[in-house]
């Protein structure tokens, strides 16, 4: 396992994250414990978790296996969650105003059975909340000793940038974290959210990172998913649908090029994805989503998979977005660009 920093923070955490969003709806409690052990086991230090993770039933499950482990094996953790979506049916129940972080805050705390947090990320934008306010809530949490680092997750590049701007023209805590969705399939972030993130030193945390399972190989271009998978038990799952991915000739090419490099290096596709994604600038951790012990165990795999430049570049190549000429093209990318000698 390899280590990093969070961002600009001085927090190091494993190059490969567990998510935890399956717990306590694909993954019982059991499963959970299994996952979270053999993390641990594998040198994993970063747990994601959230507040609207199976309600809730997510966190009190990493709460619970903090509280029947030893001291010696939950200290290795840093763990991070996040607060924004609905908690409740109420208008305050909901976004990132002050007195609904909070209460989110409070809960999460109370689930978890801890008294403070590594990493608390505000889950989506919100329009309706002015971004000072959150920042100072974000702030107050780190100042009142509940949060030691303050994160993003599904920002836009605009919003990252004006997040980031407030709190230093404001002197609150800066975020060091962006949480968002990334994989050979999900590029279209490299256009302006990766560069805003390079530019004032956050560092990635990416889900999804084998777009629904897409990357792993399970599914094929004549038959729709069915059984015990993401896509088998609802084929229009979000951006992840079945049909909306597979009429695009772009994922299959992916997908082609994956297990080209797969083959030739006796690895899983899985494996090739994560370790094409965690090669990638600014990325701090990748968080694997597994609903089984042996998903994960395989997942986890990748650490030691190191993709030579020539992988690299066919998986880029094949996977590359081809934005229109304007303003991500290569016209685009020329006007903002220039010689120190002259000229174009």
């Amino acid at each position: 396992m390899e280590y990093r920093t969070l961002g600009s923070s001085g927090t190091a955490v494993s190059h490969l994250a567990l998510g935890t969003m399956t717990f306590g709806a694909e993954t019982d409690r059991d499963g959970a414990f299994a996952q979270l052990d053999a993390f641990v086991e594998a040198g994993g230090t970063l747990v994601d978790t959230a507040d609207v993770y199976s309600a809730g039933t997510s966190e009190e499950i990493v709460g619970a296996w903090f509280a029947a482990r030893p001291a010696e094996v939950t200290e290795r953790v840093v763990l991070a969650t996040k607060g924004r979506f609905p908690t409740s049916g109420e208008p305050n129940g909901v976004g990132l105003s002050r007195r609904h972080l909070t209460r989110a805050l409070d809960a999460s705390l109370r689930r978890l059975g801890l008294d403070a947090v590594d990493l608390y990320q505000v889950h989506a934008w919100d329009p309706w909340t002015p971004i000072e306010e959150t920042l100072e809530t974000l702030d107050a949490f780190v100042r009142a000793g509940k949060v030691h680092n303050v994160g993003l997750s599904n920002f836009t590049g605009w919003q990252l940038q004006k997040a980031v701007s407030t709190a230093d023209a404001s002197g609150l805590v800066r975020p060091v974290t962006l949480q968002p969705q990334y994989s050979l399939l999900v590029r279209e972030i490299e256009w302006e959210i990766v560069p805003a993130a390079e530019e004032n030193g956050l560092g990635l945390l990416p889900w999804s990172p084998l777009g629904g399972g897409w990357l792993s190989g399970k599914y094929t271009r004549d038959n729709a998913p069915t059984g015990a998978t993401r896509l088998g038990e609802n084929p229009e799952r979000g951006v992840e649908a079945y049909a909306r991915r597979n009429s695009q000739q772009r994922t299959w090419d992916v997908i082609a090029a994956v297990q080209q490099v797969a083959e030739a290096r006796g690895a899983s596709m899985a494996q090739v994805s994560l370790a094409w994604l965690a090669a990638q600038p600014a990325v701090s951790s990748v968080i694997l989503g597994a609903r089984t012990l042996e998903q994960l165990r395989d997942n986890l795999g990748s650490a030691d998979l190191e993709l030579e430049a020539d992988e690299l570049d066919a998986l880029d190549t094949a996977s590359d977005p081809q934005p229109a000429d304007y303003p991500y093209g290569v016209p685009g990318e020329q006007q903002r660009s220039r010689k120190l000698t002259g000229g174009r």
